[in-house]
């Protein structure tokens, strides 16, 4: 009785009490060893200290049993999202092919006919090929000639690209589809992963990763310059946030990978360079947006049909580039156009199995592009081989992705009155190679950072959990606007209280000038639903906002 009181008199004697019996435990049952032991000597500088927390948080993240929960721990930092660079599909500067190597850790390798891997299946691309040219020829006549079109462009769209970009790839998607029907319907019955596949039209892809090794933004700099103890490091690289956006044509995935290209030992292999890039990315032409980062390769989580073998893109968006860049720099953008589409696939796909931009994968992914606009085609064969590429592991990960493209090859020369002239058939049988690429099972683990009984949302027993989880994870990745307008500092007030301060004698009430900055804002941090007194369970409780489960990072 007496110790409670005291106790509850003197709480923190209480938890003095407590740790010295802890102490006197451990003692007593570890008094003896048979080999001294030390406790770690740990580096207590500040650059230190803040590593070891990062390295906390990328465990926190990797520990997370769900794929939505992962992806909702990413954007736990910012409330209103991240500061992302935006990279999209069909948006191409000039000379952004070392940026876009750069951001994906990217080699490229020029070829005139496909790696090793599709050796085997010639023959039978040979053979498959002689079976379906004519019908090919048909459908491309019939696309290009025997169909009147009223292409009317809609006002959102005309006012981003031009008319005969949009023509051209409405009239190449309508090709690639007669092509896919023929070649599915023709190997239906020879192939057995054809049947099992699973085929997507306009798919969402998205993918968010952290890129380092970049010169830091003026805002950032600016910062530095404010305390002595950090002009020293006021142009240390920093990490960026990248996200890109694309929507291919056609898509085709199966429940097992595709083989590798290369052994996954090759991808530590110092041939495979990739140019460094250190500007911003505003010097090329990429800008950033505030965004929440969205890793979505066509589909939600849970699908079995998780892992793409092929993706069809449009070129359209050639026509719209000035002529001053000139053909060279238009082979560029088509190259980073097929790195893109293929590095953000694979990376969405990656992080539907466990892995994040902090948690690298543990084998490779591969996958296979095809850019077209019906007469010109370019194939790329890409393995993906690392995630992993912020400030902390920029330099000591060796690892490289690797992506074997060909330049655009001519299908047909033309048509003349309803009929294909110079049909190309060593194009077609590349392209059925692309097809005859069978997906097989691997022997390893394939999600080792996922829960084993939980590891989709829709796994979860309770019932309040999952329905919470599943509605916030689907309002995430919509990025809808928040019901409050983003903090905005005005051009007046950066001139005239931030840069020369000429109204210090005016009352501090904006949160730049309060030492607050909105945007380091939680995504938790915010006032659950309130339970009116009616909806409240019975017996009356003094529960007034409902429970929130957000991951715990």
């Amino acid at each position: 009785m007496y110790l409670n009181r005291v106790h509850r008199t003197f709480p923190k004697l209480k938890k003095v009490v407590t740790r010295l019996h802890s102490q006197v435990a451990i003692i007593e049952e570890n008094e003896y060893t048979e080999t001294p032991q030390y406790p770690p000597i740990l580096d207590m500088s500040l650059e230190a200290k803040k590593l070891r927390e990062r390295e906390a948080l990328h465990k926190k993240i990797q520990d997370i049993n769900t794929v939505e929960e992962k992806q909702i721990a990413l954007n736990m930092p910012r409330y209103y999202g991240w500061k992302c660079i935006m990279l999209h599909e069909d948006k191409v500067p000039y000379n952004a092919l070392p940026l876009v190597q750069y951001y994906t850790r990217s080699h490229f390798v020029s070829i005139d006919k496909l790696p090793e891997v599709y050796n085997e299946t010639g023959a039978s691309a040979e053979t498959i090929s002689q079976e379906i040219k004519s019908q090919v020829e048909e459908a491309i006549a019939i696309e290009n000639d025997g169909i009147d079109r009223n292409f009317t462009p809609s006002l959102e769209s005309s006012s981003l690209k031009s008319e005969a970009s949009l023509k051209e790839d409405a009239i190449s998607k309508c090709i690639i589809r007669q092509i896919n029907r023929i070649i599915f319907n023709n190997l239906t019955d020879k192939v057995p992963h054809i049947l099992s596949s699973q085929v997507d039209y306009d798919a969402r892809h998205e993918a968010f990763w952290f890129i380092g090794g970049v010169k830091p933004p003026a805002s950032i700099r600016n910062f530095r310059k404010q305390f002595k103890w950090l002009h020293d490091k006021i142009e240390e690289p920093v990490d960026r946030p990248v996200q890109y956006i694309g929507t291919p044509m056609l898509t085709i995935r199966n429940r097992s990978p595709l083989k590798p290209l290369i052994p996954y030992s090759e991808a530590e292999n110092p041939a495979f360079k990739v140019p460094i890039f250190h500007h911003l990315p505003r010097s090329v032409g990429y800008y950033d947006h505030h965004r929440h980062g969205t890793n979505i390769p066509g589909f939600w989580p849970g699908d079995y049909d998780e892992f793409g073998l092929m993706s069809y893109h449009g070129r359209g968006h050639i026509l719209d580039r000035k002529e001053s860049f000139g053909p060279e720099d238009n082979l560029e953008a088509l190259h980073c156009q097929a790195l893109k589409a293929s590095f953000g696939w694979l990376l969405s796909q990656a992080n539907y199995q466990g892995f994040t931009t902090f948690n690298d994968i543990t084998y490779p992914l591969v996958t296979q592009t095809i850019i077209t606009n019906g007469q010109y085609w370019s194939l790329y064969a890409y393995q993906l081989n690392t995630i992993v590429m912020h400030n902390d592991k920029f330099d000591s990960n060796p690892k490289h992705n690797i992506c074997f493209g060909t330049n655009p090859l001519k299908l047909y020369d033309c048509i003349e009155n309803g009929n294909v002239k110079g049909f190309n058939e060593e194009v077609l049988k590349m392209l059925i190679q692309f097809y005859l690429n069978a997906p097989e099972d691997r022997e390893h683990e394939m999600k080792p950072y996922l829960g084993k009984e939980e590891q989709v949302v829709a796994d979860i027993e309770d019932d309040n959990r999952r329905c919470w989880l599943e509605s916030r994870y689907k309002h995430l990745v919509a990025n809808r606007p928040k019901h409050l307008l983003i903090p905005e500092t005005y051009l007046w007030e950066d001139i005239y209280k931030i840069k020369f301060k000429t109204r210090f004698f005016e009352a501090k009430r904006r949160p730049f000038e309060l030492g607050i900055n909105p945007f380091r804002r939680r995504l938790d941090e915010h006032l659950p639903p309130y339970i009116p007194k009616v909806l409240r369970p019975y017996p009356r409780s003094k529960k007034k906002f409902e429970t929130t489960y957000y991951p715990k990072v």
